[in-house]
């Protein structure tokens, strides 16, 4: 009998070890530009810095990017209460812990006007369907100073690669 509940622990022990190596091996996924590439939907919110005082900021928008990196997005933005329409081009880089870069060139709403660049530090997670960002650079055009910024954005991708991804 005491043979019987060895062999029974024992044998339960190394079942319960071997899933949690295999829930390990799953955490353990890594990340790529081409993991990331999709359609997302952000915000970013924060404050502009200016010797006159923080000014607000408030935008949602729509990008895509594709397994190379390339960036494009639109947007709508509220700086201090005024509404605009931008355009975004850039270059993300993603690193295997799913930490990257976001460099970006903001235009007007005919994309020929460069009105900023902007640089954020990304981090991806659950899965590359979510990214959460800090805006590290603002330097408006024409300058070779930014701002000091304190903006964060979230994203989310907009259409998973899999009904079975989507209901993860």
């Amino acid at each position: 009998m005491k043979r019987n509940i060895v062999r029974t622990v024992f044998f339960l022990a190394t079942l319960l070890l071997s899933l949690a190596t295999v829930g390990l091996a799953e955490e353990k996924a890594t990340c790529s530009t081409a993991s990331v590439a999709g359609e997302w939907g952000y915000t970013f919110t924060g404050a502009i810095i200016l010797s006159s005082g923080p000014v607000t900021i408030g935008v949602v928008g729509r990008s895509t990017i594709d397994a190379e990196g390339n960036v494009s997005a639109t947007q709508t933005e509220s700086v201090g209460g005024k509404i605009a329409e931008d355009l975004v081009k850039g270059t993300a880089t993603v690193n295997s812990d799913c930490i990257g870069t976001l460099n970006v060139s903001v235009y007007d709403q005919t994309g020929t006007t460069l009105l900023r660049t902007a640089t954020w530090v990304t981090v991806f997670d659950d899965h590359a369907r979510e990214l959460r960002a800090l805006m590290t650079s603002l330097v408006p055009a024409g300058s070779t100073s930014g701002f000091p910024v304190v903006i964060t954005m979230n994203g989310k991708k907009q259409f998973p690669r899999s009904r079975k991804e989507h209901e993860e």
